[in-house]
């Protein structure tokens, strides 16, 4: 066709056509199968992890404390798995791409399983298998999900978004029949056998995305850029303009300072929480900072530089108005089992397997929503965009924690509750996750600027990481007398007065999304034919 014919044609019906002739890649196969097989691995030891500190590792420890002390460890592994993206993801746009470094933290990966495995008796042992999972899957998180992005152009973008949704759903696929199968394997065949099969299921995908290497699209590391978004930021706050203040100067160093501050508490909420919370407040202050005086980088980088430095810390806002959400939902696999503890149900059954639950809510909701839901609104005339989507999701967290909040009361006052009353809020929790993060994952990966695709994911995985430490923030300020005697001024039990806590939380944190959600302009960052 000839540049003139093309241009006669409007832009619309080009794109349509675009959309109608678009393919499907096809190495997407290999990376949705290890992505199964990986999040298998993931879920099978994660969702058994509860369980088997309390009955097995930390038998040392006085029983009044151990299941306070198993959620205090659950929750500190699952910060250092969601902090690590960050490592990943620098490697992976700095030095290695995203293919080498997935594969090679894979084989770290494998190593951590191997250790959980062997180690099931000695602490030091296991807790270094934790952290080298830890490495491995935070490691590999943002890149296996901007590598299926890499996958894709302009001309096949639409089907990015179905690719995003079909990625999740593997996930939840393999979480399903772990959830389902290892507490029962624990129970049975001892934790050797137990993590060990999660591990060989981290082998197999391995080898299935080194499978698919001669196919896939890799997008070169970017050398260094003397205008990246940190050259750009330190920039904008070292620069003087004459007659004029560094108020964003001055508030990035009083970040600074109030991070070194935040490690004096280390005595009293652990090494990892005040590590992770003194990162908070360096990124907020700095980034705010930034923002005030972002300007004044123009004069040393090019527009779109700094525009694209803009760009980031708008959606930086966006990713921490979500982290409310993953404080309550990663509470599922904590908080929600130790629940379900106390309450009644067949002697097969473990409590840990509740969380099958939830994988299998979302197999079934995405394609409901896909097929069903987002189609009826549209043909109503309500649009569900990807920020309505995520506000709403939050809003949906919120409910969850209302209702197991009111259980708990009820088990509080002794009486029975049948463990078949978690469904309602294991459903809610579980709508509000299909509208969070299978949204974010592609919004992420859209709104990333091309040179920053694996760091971009990776403060969008940080932001779970952030989620727990809210967590672990609040857990170590109800161990304070002062606190617990004023929540027992409320006549409510600790447990249930933290969840009503986290609800408020949830809902007051999707007030503020939709609120900067109205103002917030979506970009288009996917790559060139």
């Amino acid at each position: 066709m000839s540049q003139t014919t093309a241009a006669a044609i409007p832009q619309e019906t080009q794109a349509s056509e675009a959309d109608a002739t678009a393919k499907m890649p096809r190495q997407i196969p290999y990376i949705i199968a290890n992505e199964g097989c990986e999040r298998f691995s993931f879920y099978g030891m994660r969702n058994i992890l509860t369980p088997f500190l309390i009955t097995s590792l930390l038998l040392s420890m006085p029983e009044s404390m151990r299941a306070g002390m198993a959620k205090e460890i659950f929750h500190t592994f699952v910060i250092g798995v969601y902090f690590f993206p960050l490592l990943g993801g620098w490697i992976a746009d700095r030095l290695f791409g995203k293919y080498n470094t997935v594969f090679w933290l894979s084989l770290v990966y494998c190593a951590g399983h191997a250790c959980l495995a062997l180690f099931d008796d000695n602490r030091n042992g296991f807790f270094f298998g934790l952290f080298l999972i830890a490495l491995g899957s935070g490691g590999i998180k943002p890149l296996v999900a901007s590598f299926v992005g890499d996958q894709f152009d302009q001309t096949n973008k639409k089907l990015a978004q179905k690719v995003f949704d079909g990625f999740y759903w593997i996930i939840n696929f393999g979480s399903f029949f772990a959830s389902l199968l290892m507490p029962i394997f624990l129970k049975q065949y001892g934790p050797s056998v137990a993590f060990g099969i999660p591990g060989l299921l981290m082998l197999i995908a391995t080898i299935v995305f080194w499978s698919g290497r001669n196919k896939y699209v890799h997008v070169a590391p970017v050398a260094k850029n003397p205008d990246s978004f940190l050259h750009v930021v330190g920039t904008a706050l070292k620069t003087e303009t004459p007659g004029q203040g560094r108020p964003g100067y001055w508030l990035a160093v009083t970040g600074g300072l109030l991070a070194v501050v935040s490690l004096l508490l280390i005595p009293d909420i652990g090494i990892v929480a005040a590590l992770c919370l003194a990162l908070v407040l360096v990124l907020g202050f700095g980034g705010a900072g930034a923002w005030l005086q972002l300007e004044r980088a123009r004069a040393a980088h090019p527009d779109v530089a700094v525009d694209g430095v803009r760009a980031v810390l708008r959606l930086l806002v966006v990713f921490a108005l979500v982290t409310p959400f993953w404080s309550l939902f990663d509470q599922k696999a904590s908080t929600w089992v130790l629940q379900a503890n106390e309450m009644t149900k067949p002697e097969w059954f473990q409590p840990a397997q509740m969380q099958a639950l939830n994988p299998l809510l979302v197999m079934l909701l995405i394609p409901f929503n896909n097929m069903i839901l987002y189609p009826l609104l549209k043909r109503i005339g309500i649009e569900l965009t990807a920020l309505r989507r995520m506000g709403l999701g939050i809003a949906f967290a919120g409910l969850a924690w209302i209702v197991v909040g009111f259980m708990q009361l009820a088990i509080d006052g002794g009486n029975a509750i049948e463990i078949t009353w978690q469904v309602l809020p294991y459903a809610l929790l579980t709508f509000g996750e299909v509208l969070v993060s299978a949204t974010g994952l592609e919004f992420a990966y859209s709104q990333a600027p091309l040179a920053m695709k694996g760091a971009i994911m990776s403060f969008w995985n940080l932001s779970v990481t952030i989620g727990n430490l809210w967590v672990l923030l609040a857990n170590s300020s109800v161990k304070s007398p002062a606190v617990t005697e004023q929540i027992k001024t409320t006549g409510i039990s600790v447990t249930a007065f933290q969840m009503f806590f986290f609800a408020g939380f949830a809902l007051l944190a999707a007030l503020l999304f939709a609120l900067y959600a109205k103002r917030y302009q979506p970009a288009n960052h996917y790559r060139q034919a």
